[in-house]
């Protein structure tokens, strides 16, 4: 029969250091008690109490009555609290397994973690004494020390990164001390290690289990690693949670736990845990734990993205065949020259938690995540199509579960051809810029206490706001309303009277336009006072802000519509916001002349969100982003041609000198405007040259961004594009979406396309192919483009460095669908599925085309005027004119198309014609109308041809 003891005598106490189990002892004048809310008596000592050593010749046994109904320990276990009887609750893994009590004897050889009570025996086994309380313990536990382990539990395969069986004494557990460490103790401050108390409210206050607290102690590990010592002091980041001063390390662990911890879990009652029968404590029962999430080093995950993006290059899956097939090698390498990656969170087991300080950078301009490791670029949005705008951000601690990772891959290389896509040793040079994307609705913002110390990998400090002065604080400050932000970019500013003789260099720059609102307003203890008066209350006063040099950091915060405070700490300057001031500059560019003040931020201004409460007029600000409307995008009317306009990304797209013409660099965007008035958004190419590159970060596809001030212009064929210009302000509204479902293209007449901006881009269209109005197969050298005639360039002056040929078709066919006619133009693989040639039948046309090197026909009338130097009778000839005439090729198809040329206002719509046609002996005047020009994305047989050809043939 076993019985518990209690004491509660002060004096008593220290009984505990004598007992010792297994061992005899004579308790004299006890008393049997109750405890309050337990079932069980126990043993209780009085004051006159003795602690004696047993002789058995002295010691007589008597029968023990009590009163009431004895005592009997029930059959049946209990169940466990919140589970139904004689059922087990399925844990991660639907396994709810039983630990082992037994008794261990073992040597400390290994700490691995003092303050968490994890540490490591004979090499092979877990300890962790968390489950009691250890404080005195700490003072002894260390490598060398011998303990005996009396009825603790043994958990094996917990999971939750652990691997080793795992060894856990509860309230009922014993550790006795056998022998002590002969190796000396490390020197520490205070007994209590830093950061226990937070492991002791993990395991009593949130009723951890092993399982999820061990890998809670692992967690906390890594983010020290992270942060501590030069982002957070250990003492800050582990400190207890109170009421009003929550833990660091708990406040970022808690979204995690509240997943994984069941809530209304009852709390440990130390008695039940010992006294019960059958035993129940927190380590009884357990279930292994999947590791629910990491939290990486920045540098590690920017490792890994790379390591990732560059494992997934393949040229054959960016540019699959047949498509590559017929492409020179300009356009191969042009096309391989820039590719993307985009990694979810859900990529990687276990999922990363991002993590770290939020900094901004005045040598790029951007915003980075910082952590101990390095940093890593980052593309913040409030909500989507709402941008960062608060500068007190800067310095807090950003913790994000869904993020988006990018890798902007830029590759140089030489391929000759397709054939070669396998061969590494073409690429030349390989570059990567890797940022993340985060919506700061879905992430969790902290404070960290100041002051932020710099990262050990950085010589020079995070840029944060600087510290006013020590004391009362003072200062100015005036707020503006922004209504323009140029481009980041490298400026020459013009050298200030009395200033150095030296050439000056471009410098990181941009500019804003605004409006100040209101007075200088003075610091009166912890707000602003009343603003000055104005001279004149009625002029609206414009200002430009130059920011250079370190003011750069503010650029990713400043956004037009909003409005702002400048503040500026020290004692007050008159006329510091007016002309002439102090900090006036005499550079001011001569085309944004005619403004009130003009100003260059310094290095120690600050810059706050200002709120409406501020000042009455900023309730009546307009936020909206001014927007060009469609017909000043698309007409010919160049008074203004700045435009701006918010558009989806469809394509990006790096082109290099002397491919496709350009001259120089650069990169071009293909977007799909976003009118209300337009039910099919047309598109627009938008080009970024130097010194606008590398383009600013998030312009991806399937990203929607918004536009200021790009400058429009007019292709030769009447195409209407846009192009970066200093003014350009360009404003990330959303990312690209998780998942990559395309919408199917529009099913339409013909006819509707003759509407204008009424018309798609891009659809699908039934119809019939009337007649092929020219043909053209040949082999061209993939180098130089130079006709092959028996796969030989035929270029002389300068010989072509490499005999690669390549073959390329096209073919221009007559459509209609009984609505309107339509010239379609197939290039490549697409000619041929317009003549109905199966991929066996296709090669065998291009291996006889390669002979002469190019067969072209021109359809004219009922026969075929050959352009090469083939005659008519030859059989080439004679097979491609009857393929060209027979119901294999004018047959009904389905068409996926978009448009030759992007829409335009510039040259008006043809109006509808008159054509005279003669049906038997009557002739027949009417109006067609214009035929429409198309290029050609996809033929498909029709799923009821028969159907559709009656159709057509009764049109």
């Amino acid at each position: 029969m076993c019985l518990s003891l209690c004491s509660q005598v002060p004096a008593q106490l220290v009984w505990h250091r004598a007992l010792w189990p297994h061992k005899a002892y004579v308790l004299t004048e006890l008393r049997v008690s109750k405890l309050p809310g337990h079932r069980c008596r126990i043993w209780m000592t009085s004051p006159s109490s003795q602690l004696l050593p047993l002789k058995p010749e002295c010691v007589r046994e008597l029968e023990l009555e009590l009163e009431g109904a004895p005592l009997e320990t029930s059959p049946q276990p209990l169940p466990i609290p919140g589970s139904p009887q004689g059922k087990k609750d399925p844990g991660p893994d639907g396994l709810v397994r039983d630990s082992r009590l037994l008794s261990y004897t073992g040597t400390v050889t290994g700490t691995l973690n003092q303050p968490a009570g994890l540490y490591e025996l004979d090499g092979q086994l877990g300890l962790c004494l968390a489950y009691q309380q250890f404080c005195d313990l700490r003072r002894v536990v260390r490598p060398g020390v011998r303990l005996e382990l009396q009825d603790v539990h043994l958990l094996q395969s917990v999971g939750g990164g652990t691997r080793r069986p795992v060894l856990a004494p509860c309230l009922r557990g014993a550790v006795l001390l056998q022998g002590f460490s002969p190796l000396m103790p490390e020197t520490q401050s205070s007994h209590r290690a830093p950061g226990a108390s937070l492991y002791e409210q993990l395991v009593w206050e949130h009723q951890l289990g092993l399982p999820l607290y061990l890998w809670a102690t692992k967690a906390l590990e890594e983010l020290a690693c992270k942060l501590c010592p030069h982002v957070l002091r250990h003492h800050q980041f582990l400190q207890h949670s109170s009421p009003g001063n929550p833990s660091l390390g708990l406040q970022i662990l808690a979204p995690t736990l509240e997943v994984l911890v069941p809530p209304g879990c009852p709390g440990r009652n130390t008695h039940n845990e010992i006294l019960d029968e059958p035993h129940r404590c927190p380590l009884q029962k357990y279930a292994r734990l999947q590791t629910p999430c990491s939290f990486p080093t920045l540098a590690a995950l920017k490792e890994e993205g790379k390591c990732r993006a560059w494992a997934s290059f393949d040229p054959k899956t960016l540019l699959p065949l047949p498509e590559a097939s017929h492409l020179p090698s300009c356009q191969l390498n042009q096309r391989l020259a820039w590719s993307w990656l985009c990694l979810l969170p859900s990529a990687f087991h276990p999922a990363p938690v991002l993590l770290g300080v939020l900094v901004p950078s005045s040598r790029k301009g951007c915003l980075r995540l910082q952590d101990q490791s390095g940093s890593l670029r980052c593309l913040l949005l409030a909500k989507p199509s709402q941008p960062l705008t608060d500068p007190g951000l800067i310095g807090c601690l950003v913790r994000a579960e869904r993020f988006q990772l990018v890798v902007e891959r830029n590759v140089r290389s030489s391929f000759p051809s397709w054939k070669e896509l396998s061969m590494t040793g073409f690429i030349q040079k390989k570059q990567a810029r890797v940022y993340v994307q985060i919506f700061l609705a879905d992430a969790l913002i902290l404070s960290v206490p100041r002051p932020v110390l710099h990262s050990a990998t950085s010589s020079t400090p995070p840029q944060t706001e600087p510290s006013l002065p020590e004391g009362p604080h003072i200062g100015q400050s005036r707020l503006f309303l922004l209504s323009h932000k140029e481009a980041l970019m490298k400026r020459n500013f013009c050298v200030p009277p009395g200033a150095s003789s030296e050439v000056p260099k471009p410098t990181l720059s941009f500019l804003v336009l605004g409006s100040w609102l209101g007075g200088t307003q003075k610091k009166e203890g912890t707000g602003w006072g009343p603003p000055e008066p104005r001279e004149d209350e009625n002029s609206d006063q414009k200002v430009l802000l130059i920011f250079l040099s370190s003011s750069v950091r503010w650029f990713e915060f400043l956004h037009p519509g909003q409005v702002y405070r400048l503040v500026v700490p020290g004692p007050p300057t008159p006329m510091l916001f007016k002309e002439g001031g102090s900090s006036c500059v005499s550079q001011r560019p001569p085309e944004l002349a005619g403004c009130a003040s003009c100003l260059t931020v310094q290095d120690e201004w600050t810059l706050e969100l200002a709120s409406s409460q501020d000042i009455p007029e900023v309730l009546g600000i307009s936020r909206a982003l001014p927007e060009s409307s469609l017909t000043d995008l698309l007409s010919d009317n160049f008074t203004d041609s700045l435009v701006s306009f918010s558009a989806e990304i469809l394509s990006h797209l790096w082109i290099k000198p002397g491919s496709s013409g350009a001259t120089r660099r650069c990169v071009k965007l293909t977007v799909a405007l976003e009118t209300a008035d337009c039910e099919f958004p047309p598109h627009l190419d938008i080009y970024i040259e130097d010194p606008h590159l590398p383009p600013p970060q998030g312009l991806l596809p399937g990203a929607r961004v918004y536009f200021n001030q790009l400058e429009k212009k007019v292709s030769r064929s009447h195409n209407v594009y846009c192009c970066f210009r200093s003014s350009t302000c360009v404003q990330v509204l959303s990312f690209p979406p998780d998942t990559t479902i395309s919408a199917p293209l529009p099913h339409i007449y013909l006819a509707e396309l003759l509407q204008g901006d009424k018309a798609p881009f891009r659809a699908t269209a039934s119809c019939h192919v009337v007649s092929v109005f020219s043909l053209q197969l040949l082999w061209v050298c993939a180098h130089c483009t130079s006709i092959c005639p028996q796969g030989r360039c035929t270029r002389q002056s300068p010989a072509c460095p490499t005999q690669t040929s390549i073959s390329q078709a096209s073919i221009r066919l007559l459509v209609e669908d009984g609505t309107a006619e339509a010239v379609v133009t197939c290039r490549n693989h697409q000619v041929a599925a317009a003549l109905g040639l199966c991929p066996s039948e296709w090669t065998s046309l291009l291996e006889f085309v390669r002979g002469p090197g190019r067969v072209a026909l021109q359809f004219t009338g009922p026969g075929a005027q050959p352009e090469s130097s083939a005659k008519t009778d030859e059989p080439l000839t004679l097979f491609l004119w009857t393929l060209c005439t027979s119901f294999s090729v004018l047959r009904p198809i389905v068409l996926s198309f978009e448009l030759e040329k992007k829409p335009s206002k510039i040259i008006p719509l043809e109006p509808p014609r008159l054509q005279r046609f003669q049906c038997g002996e009557l002739p027949f005047l009417t109006r067609v109308n214009p035929r429409i020009r198309l290029s050609c994305l996809s033929i498909q047989e029709p799923e009821h041809p028969s159907a559709l050809g009656a159709l057509a043939s009764s049109c």
